[in-house]
Parts: C-alpha cells; structure tokens; sequence
C-alpha cells in the first residue's frame, strides 16, 4: 500500500522544523508502546525532519519533554499534531494550554494541527480491520445477516460523539452490513453492555463489534468483556470482535496529511457544533469556558499498572473505577463520567443518570 508523499519540510523563516505527536498517555504498558511504535512509523515516513511525541498523563515522556527534546536537536519551529481521532477536550483545550504555556515559557515557535478526525483514509484504515475480522470468522453468514457495531471512546462532547456515528454509517453503507449501530465506552449513552443487549433484539445472525480506538488499554479489553458478557446470554447470536486501528499504513498517512496541513497553514478544526463556541442543544452552559489544562496533577507519573503481563485485562477496573495510584486519593475515571477528585471539576455531563449511559459502570447499576 502506498503511503503519501512527505510534506515539503524544509527550513522556513521561523529556523529548523521538528514534529511533535500529541497523545493522552496511559498507564498500560501495551498501549505505551504502540504510541512509541507509531512515531517510529511516522519518523520513517519524515525523515527529512526529527519527530518526537509526549503525553498529558500517566507515561513518560510528557509533552514538555517531547518539546525538549526537539529543541535540544536544533529545532525551533514545531509542528504539533494531536494523536486523537476526534475534537474533544483534550484536543481542543488540554494539549493546547500545554503548548501554549511552553511557547510563552521559551519563545519556541509552535503551530498546532487537527484531529484526524472523518477522514477518507481513517475510513479505509477501519473497513480493513473489520475485513481481517470477516475473513478470521468465515463467510458462513452473509453481511446481509450481519449487524456492525462501532464502539467509540465517548466524550462529553457531543460533536466528538456525532463523528462516531457519521464513522458508523460510512462503514456500514460502504461494506454492505444489514444494519449498524453506533455505542461509547465511557461517559455519554449507550455504552457498550446495555448497548449490545438492545442489539440483539434486531434478530441479526451475526454481530461484528469494531472498537474505533487507536491504541489497546483498559477500554478496549472493557469493550472486549461485555461484548463477551452478552454473547454468553445469546450463543444464538455470533459475535466477532474485530481489532482496533494501531499503526495502520493508512493512519500514519492520515498523521502525514495533519503535518503537510500545517505547513499549508490549512489545518482548522470545523468548529460549528463545538459546545464552546455554539449554544448546542444541552450544551449551552459551557459556550465560552476558558481553555486550560486538567492534567498538571498526573503529569509524569510513570507508575504502570503491574496487574497484566502485557495486554490490559481490565483488572484494575472492575466496576469502570479505577485502583487508585499507590495511595494517592485519586478517582479519575476516563470510563465512567471522567469524574477527578483531585481539586478541580469538569462541567457535570447532562445525561450522567442516563439508563443506558455512565451509570450501568457502578456497582449495582443497571444493565
């Protein structure tokens, strides 16, 4: 498969240009390591500059240190992409009060690029992990039989959430499914158990549960037990769950394009439905809330959950509610509100109460 060709990324007036992926960070150490596997993937396919990457949270290096790194290598004017497949908060306000902090702090050039967001290539990227999962589990039922499931992380973004859903449709039109739905992991409606127990009353053969995730970690090996969960109260019904995007040629191609648009100084985010500059509907509270960072508290911290060998089993989330970081009062929930308890507070999402929603994650919640 052909990859694009390299952005013209030569010296401009602000002096020698560096990349820098912008990721969320995780505790597990699969998911870590694929992060790194991507920007070696991505260096590969720009090797006229250096690239380098950091995290908000939970791994090493954080973003400061990507951007040292980059200046310690000559650069002066970086190109930052956000490795997040959707705008919400933490592409729209996190990532950028951390670069905009260290470009005040250093005078270092930076410019920031999208999301990648509904793109052409994602879409490809996505049909042909579900096409790998098709060919493992044979062609004993036709598509027309078979309903395709898309598991989206789930924001309080509602913009970022109807992305999902426009993903969902493309793919389900594009392969030819019987019918598609579209389910979170966390924090909006419906998530992925209660979700999948509506599913199977369409009276499909079939169902192919595809989690829209780049990287593994506890929310995937989540979306993994409760699709599990439900196909053990229906074996009349085949579940196939088909892997997430990784380092796809077609992603890294797509994180190329994000690069040659900012050089093109043509990278702006679609910001009509944005729930900060739009009153959308429910939304209305937040039009206008400052841009700053929720992160500062568990930037850095490098203590990996031990409880798996090397892929997330979820252990340390039993009930979306995560082992507290050794001793630290720490109830930060990115599966079940996003709720922290460290000092500050996101603005409460409408729909927390929903039946189908965030509170089917707490123990005793309904299912």
């Amino acid at each position: 498969m052909a990859s694009l060709p390299s952005p013209d990324l030569r010296d401009g007036p602000h002096g020698p240009i560096g990349v820098l992926v912008c990721g969320h960070g995780s505790r597990n150490r699969l998911a870590v390591a694929e992060f790194a596997q991507l920007a070696r993937g991505l260096q590969a396919l720009l090797p006229a500059v250096p690239v380098d990457y950091g995290y908000l949270e939970f791994a090493r290096p954080i973003l400061r240190d990507g951007l040292e790194a980059l200046r310690a290598r000559g650069v002066s004017h970086v190109l930052a992409v956000p490795a997040m497949l959707f705008a919400a908060g933490h592409a729209k306000n996190d990532i950028p009060s951390v670069l905009n902090t260290y470009a005040a702090e250093t005078g270092l050039r930076i410019d920031y690029g999208r999301e990648l967001g509904v793109d052409l290539k994602m879409i490809q990227a996505a049909g042909a992990r579900i096409r790998e999962a098709l060919e493992q589990a044979g062609d004993a039922v036709p598509l027309h039989d078979t309903l395709l499931v898309v598991v989206g992380r789930g924001s309080s973004d509602p913009d970022a959430n109807s992305n999902v859903a426009k993903v969902t449709r493309m793919l389900v039109e594009g392969l030819g499914f019987g019918w598609g739905e579209t389910v979170y992991s966390g924090v909006t409606f419906p998530l992925v158990e209660p979700g999948l127990r509506h599913v199977v009353r369409l009276g499909y053969r079939r169902v192919v549960v595809f989690p829209y995730f780049l990287f593994s970690g506890v929310l995937v090996s989540r979306i993994q037990q409760h699709t599990d969960r439900v196909a053990q109260d229906h074996p009349d019904v085949e579940f196939v769950k088909a892997s997430y995007l990784a380092d796809h040629p077609l992603v890294l191609d797509t994180f190329v394009e994000r690069v040659a648009e900012v050089v093109r100084e043509d990278s702006n985010m679609n910001c009509s439905l944005c729930k900060y500059r739009a009153q959308v509907l429910g939304f209305e509270t937040e039009v206008g809330a400052p841009q700053h960072s929720h992160h500062h508290h568990v930037e850095g911290l490098t203590d990996g959950c031990d409880l798996c060998e090397r892929e997330c089993t979820g252990a340390c989330q039993p009930d979306g509610v995560p082992i507290p970081l050794g001793g630290h009062a720490h109830n930060h929930d990115h599966g079940s509100g996003h709720s922290h308890d460290h000092g500050h507070h996101h603005p409460p999402y409408p729909h927390a109460d929903h039946p189908l929603g965030p509170r089917t994650l707490r123990p005793g919640g309904a299912t």
